[in-house]
């Protein structure tokens, strides 16, 4: 695996916005790692219907469901 290069690492730049959502929760705060996991269950949804040809539509994915 390449590294990336250093350029990139230096162009990062956190911004923050000022916004309150009380939808969120009650303070507001809005979290950032709820995005890069939404596609994990899935992909490993998917993973398991080509390996096993059944397709999984309820989680937790256990070897009984696939029976």
């Amino acid at each position: 695996m390449r590294s990336p290069p250093a350029e990139a690492a230096e162009e990062l730049e956190a911004i923050f916005i000022d916004e309150h959502d009380p939808q969120v929760n009650p303070l507001g705060a809005k979290g950032v790692a709820e995005i890069a996991i939404c596609g994990v269950a899935p992909a490993i949804a998917n993973a398991v219907f080509h390996a096993t040809g059944r397709r999984v539509r309820q989680l937790s994915i256990t070897p009984e469901t696939l029976l």
